[in-house]
């Protein structure tokens, strides 16, 4: 089964279209399946009150407005830059994607054709728009981030009790700090969640570099959810947590690389690149020492060596005592005609 890759953009276009569509031809580049936005209006999102996340402070820290509100409000994307966005993704060849948080937001997203919904790991709580994910029915990814199993069960019986098929859902394990510290990492718990819950598994990844990534989709996930952006140091709540451009198209080739690598099988036997070199690499039974007709074979007078296509020193205890046929001499390979 193909990882699907998602690069997340989110909020790094810092409410510039220009960017945003950089950002689409720069996931489009790298391989990845989706591009995916954030669609939201900041007055249906957070009260005006509301500060800004710690991560959010450090990542603005030239910013000395609190309000998570303004900041949020100039990362709005219209009707319009939707459809310019959409256009481009078509454009470039990469699926757009966005993530809403709202019901409203569900609603605008299916009408512009989105063909899966991403639940984003803040409102795992929201039983609304739980609701409406599930009424939906769409194929649903759903991000855990903060939550403990208790808060995922609640909310994956939400989606199915109102009409979301289970095979239609993965969800991902997911740690909501920005980056997130290999410690806190516990990808363990991505198994965890499959085991208890009967779903598939990806991981949202806000850790630095991409070794989780490729480490996850070797444990078995089948969606990997990373953030990426033009330049890390621009200015921007999300953007030191993110890729560049060549890091996010190097996590795309190592993750199809370890599709690759677990593919098979499991049956362990040579692989077809592998069996030319079977009697390059093993040994067989060679002469030690000259060696006249009729002498009984001892222990001394034989000696492993490449290659390995004579007969194999697995066969050693049947090879002595036996008679020379004729004279041999020191590096011959033994065959069964030189023995009786």
């Amino acid at each position: 089964m193909k990882v699907l890759i998602i690069a997340e953009a989110g909020v790094n276009h810092n409410g510039d279209i220009d960017i945003a569509k950089k950002l689409i031809h720069a996931a489009a580049d790298s391989g990845a399946d989706y591009v995916k936005f954030q669609s939201f209006k900041a007055s249906k999102l957070v009260s005006e009150k509301a500060k800004k996340a710690e991560y959010q402070r450090n990542n603005l820290k030239g910013d000395r407005d609190q309000s998570q509100f303004k900041m949020l409000k100039k990362l709005e994307l219209s009707d319009d830059d939707h459809i310019a966005l959409l256009k481009e993704c078509k454009k470039a060849g990469v699926k757009f994607l966005s993530t809403a948080f709202d019901v409203e937001g569900l609603d605008y997203l299916i009408s512009l054709g989105i063909d899966l919904i991403k639940i984003p790991s803040g409102e795992i709580t929201n039983y609304p728009y739980l609701k409406r994910v599930g009424e939906l029915g769409r194929t649903t990814i759903l991000s855990t981030g903060m939550a403990d199993a208790s808060e995922i069960k609640r909310a994956t019986d939400v989606l199915i009790k109102n009409g979301l098929r289970q095979s239609d859902l993965t969800v991902l394990h997911c740690n909501t700090e920005y980056p997130t510290p290999m410690e806190d990492v516990n990808l363990k718990a991505m198994n965890s969640i499959a085991d208890e819950f009967g779903v598939s598994i990806g991981y949202s990844d806000h850790t630095l570099g991409i070794e989780v990534s490729v480490a996850a989709v070797a444990l078995g996930a089948v969606v990997i959810e990373k953030h990426f952006t033009l330049d890390r140091k621009l200015t921007g709540p999300d953007h030191a947590a993110s890729l560049e451009p060549d890091e996010l198209g190097a996590m795309v080739k190592s993750i199809r690389n370890i599709e690759l690598a677990i593919s098979g099988d499991g049956i362990k036997r040579p692989s077809s690149s592998e069996k030319k070199n079977i009697f390059v690499a093993r040994k067989s039974i060679h002469i030690a020492r000259d060696l006249e007709q009729g002498h009984l074979l001892t222990n001394e007078d034989l000696i492993p060596l490449r290659p390995g296509d004579g007969i194999s020193p697995m066969n050693w205890n049947e090879i002595i005592g036996k008679t020379v046929t004729k004279n041999l001499y020191q590096g011959h390979k033994l065959s069964a005609k030189d023995i009786e």
